[in-house]
């Protein structure tokens, strides 16, 4: 129950208010799918625009399928945007979606919506002679006549994202997430995004919506929305949703320095990378309200690290990581198992890393290759799944490890566990009773990854959830 509202819709909304195009954003967040399907049939909108990632994915091809099968529908242009769709774009266009936006999706939205306003038949002439209507459109993909599956130029990136308006939180119940938040944690949050893009190369990390590029809005124009937000809401957090927060600290030090002139104060958390900090850095978060840093670290073992094309320092991030907790900010970090060539004795080391560096938070996922990323191309040849492209998303994909499936289910369980029992151990706690029963779960762990060590082999289909630990 830490829901956000879709930010990148409500960007898209406000894009179209601006440019006088009348819409609705439907957010399905605290609804249902019927009254989804009920809206569409009363309303019978000309465009209908979903947004696709590896996890709405199932739940988009079903609202694709319900309006190609309503009457009433027929007219109804379907286009889908989002990160799954720009390497995925031959399945989704056979789902029945009638044009993918790839990339940004502002200014091309706005130009369909156009299109759609001037031409009675929109859907039609799109289907009859694409190119003819939207094939002078930057940053689509549609389906020829003749089956083929065609793309328009690509879409320049919004440079100046100060020129963007705030994201369109009016067209949604905030409240809800706010209330879901206090209500399951007796505090609120809010969700705030001050760049796109991302110019590191991490190989499992997907770039295809903002791409590998750093573009920023000032430090004012985000201390505007703050302000905004502050106005309109009471919320007690802020999660700022950028890749890499700290990545300019010419940037910081002006956001800390327009908070402190406005008399601003906030309280926030965000993800950055150890190369990016320091303790001059860690301080300057602290100034502005930063409670909470994540820290990417992936693994503690340096082979893996360089593998990933993460290109920092395992010390360093233990680190910053130790530094964070010391200025009095807590501090997490994700770490994923199963990554090609990774060893057991690279699992000890991560687990190693762990306890030295002593995170308060900390997530664990087995790596899954996304198509479009550097891991996926590297284990291409070995992808399998016992799914159907349509009932699966990119979890759902396998490949050829050093261990089967189920040995990293039991060596997720044994790294989580080997850290709480060490931390009750440092605390004195070792051997009462939840650090023995910490002991008792790291054994059981330990054992299954020895049996699987021994007689597993890769399972295609079988998905292991993502486990955060505190």
């Amino acid at each position: 129950m830490k829901p956000y509202p879709p930010l990148g819709i409500l960007y898209l909304s406000a894009w179209l208010d601006r440019h006088g195009v009348e819409n609705t954003v439907f957010d399905t967040t605290f609804s249902t799918r019927e009254s989804l399907q009920t809206y569409l049939l009363e309303q019978r909108p000309k465009i209908v625009a979903l947004y696709t990632n590896l996890m709405t994915k199932r739940n988009v091809i079903a609202i694709i399928e319900f309006i190609r099968n309503q009457n009433s529908l027929q007219d109804c242009l379907i286009v889908l945007g989002g990160p799954d769709v720009t390497h995925n774009t031959d399945g989704y266009l056979g789902a029945g979606a009638d044009l993918l936006v790839i990339g940004e999706g502002e200014q091309t939205l706005l130009e369909i919506a156009n299109c759609g306003l001037q031409i009675a038949d929109f859907k039609t002439q799109v289907n009859r002679d694409p190119l003819r209507v939207i094939g002078n459109l930057n940053g689509l993909a549609c389906r020829l006549p003749d089956g083929s599956v065609h793309r328009t130029a690509p879409r320049e990136k919004i440079r100046d994202l100060d020129q963007l308006p705030l994201p369109n939180r009016q067209k949604i119940n905030l409240q809800k997430y706010l209330n879901a938040w206090k209500q399951a944690h007796g505090h609120s949050a809010v969700s705030l995004s001050t760049q796109r893009g991302c110019p590191y190369t991490c190989r499992w990390c997907s770039t295809a919506v903002y791409g590998q590029s750093y573009r920023r809005r000032s430090p004012k124009v985000v201390v505007d929305e703050i302000e905004w937000l502050q106005t309109h809401y009471e919320f007690d957090l802020i999660w700022f949703v950028d890749d890499v927060f700290t990545i300019s600290h010419k940037w910081l030090q002006a956001f800390r320095d327009e908070l402190e002139i406005r008399s601003i104060r906030v309280q926030f958390e965000c993800i950055t990378r150890a190369d990016r900090l320091s303790e001059d850095v860690v301080q300057m978060l602290k100034d502005c309200g930063c409670f909470r840093v994540w820290i990417g670290a992936e693994s503690g073992s340096q082979r893996i690290i360089d593998a990933m094309d993460r290109r920092v320092d395992v010390q360093q991030v233990r680190s910053m990581i130790q530094a964070s907790r010391r200025a009095g900010i807590q501090a997490g970090t994700f770490i994923m198992l199963g990554y090609p060539g990774e060893t057991e004795s690279d699992i000890r080391e991560t687990v190693e890393h762990l306890k030295v560096s002593n995170p308060d938070l900390f997530t664990i996922t087995v790596a899954y290759p996304i198509k479009g990323t550097g891991l996926y191309e590297d284990v291409q040849t070995s992808i399998h799944s016992a799914l159907p492209w349509v009932d699966r998303t990119d979890r759902d994909l396998d490949f050829q490890r050093n261990y089967s499936r189920r040995y990293y289910d039991y060596a997720v369980r044994w790294t989580v566990n080997a850290v709480h029992w060490h931390k009750a151990k440092l605390a004195g706690r070792g051997f009462s009773f939840p650090g023995l029963k910490f002991f008792g779960k790291m054994m059981l762990a330990r054992g299954g990854m020895v049996w699987w060590r021994m007689v597993g082999s890769n399972e295609a289909g079988e998905v292991n959830c993502p486990a955060i630990s505190k």
